[in-house]
């Protein structure tokens, strides 16, 4: 059955792809079984009125990102969900036809179900949509969900590892990997890094606070001979390891950071290779 508002794209035992002009169009004849490609925003609004009805997947139009992301603040409200959530670059679809964005849309954001489900940046929103329809999210438990990735071994062997938190180092990593993650690095992260004993880590500083308490940690565990370095909260997305190793600048340093090399200013992913490289 197709409603006014829907138009069938492809229909399979797991459900079907269905279109829509825009996010209010979701029914709850979607409900865990649909894949919805509407050609709204994908804020948090819209997230909540497709949310209701638990579509299989949804797909929506980044519409520019704008301030704070909130054209595509949806995606994490759906993730939070286990609901795979995509959005199609605005300059490759016509606003408010749902059609076209499902035959023309290229895919330019998604959250992590949806990477579970094997979508990727720059996949056509037909073949996401399907990749959706066919593939079911994982049903991690928070703790799981890491985001562990090794993006660089050195001649030494020691590895570069992005995490999303300090709280997920493994024994491994002891005396061995640099560490860059994405918390800040105040007293509360003292005990995770005494914990964790890396070969040297870059966190964020939150922001710096009151007192530059953001990143009074950087200090604490110096005793330890850790090296260790922030990067600036406004520059790298917090929470998220790999935009810390991507995008992140160093904003502040401890003594054992700044003998292997590591000055303020410096991109992130330069200071890494500096205190992986560092021989003590």
């Amino acid at each position: 059955m197709e409603s006014e508002s829907q138009i069938e794209m492809l229909s399979s035992t797991r459900g079907r792809i269905m279109t829509m002009d825009s996010a209010y169009h979701v029914i709850g004849e979607n409900y865990q079984r649909d894949v919805v490609v509407a050609a709204s925003y994908c804020g948090v609004l819209p997230a909540r009125f497709m949310a209701r009805h638990e579509p299989r997947g949804v797909i929506g139009v980044d519409c520019g990102i704008g301030p704070e992301g909130a054209s595509i603040s949806g995606l994490w409200y759906l993730e939070a969900l286990n609901i795979p959530s995509a959005v199609a670059d605005v300059n490759t679809v016509v606003l408010g036809n749902g059609e076209d964005v499902y035959r023309r849309g290229i895919v330019s954001r998604l959250n992590r179900p949806a990477e579970d489900c094997g979508i990727v940046e720059g996949m056509t929103v037909s073949d996401a949509a399907l990749k959706m329809l066919e593939v079911d999210p994982l049903l991690p438990d928070a703790s799981e969900v890491t985001n562990r990735r090794v993006v660089y071994e050195s001649s030494t062997g020691r590895l570069i590892v992005c995490i999303d938190s300090i709280a997920f180092a493994l024994p491994e990593d002891q005396h061995r990997n640099v560490l860059v993650t994405a918390g800040h690095t105040g007293r509360s992260a003292v005990p995770y890094l005494e914990r964790a004993l890396p070969y040297g880590f870059i966190c964020s500083d939150g922001g710096m606070g009151r007192d530059q308490s953001g990143v009074f940690g950087l200090f604490m565990v110096e005793p330890l001979g850790l090296a260790g370095a922030t990067v600036d909260a406004r520059r790298a997305k917090m929470g998220s390891g790999r935009s810390s190793y991507e995008d992140g600048v160093i904003s502040a340093a401890n003594r054992w950071a700044r003998v292997a090399g590591v000055e303020l200013g410096m991109a992130a992913s330069e200071a890494a290779r500096l205190l992986v490289e560092f021989e003590r």
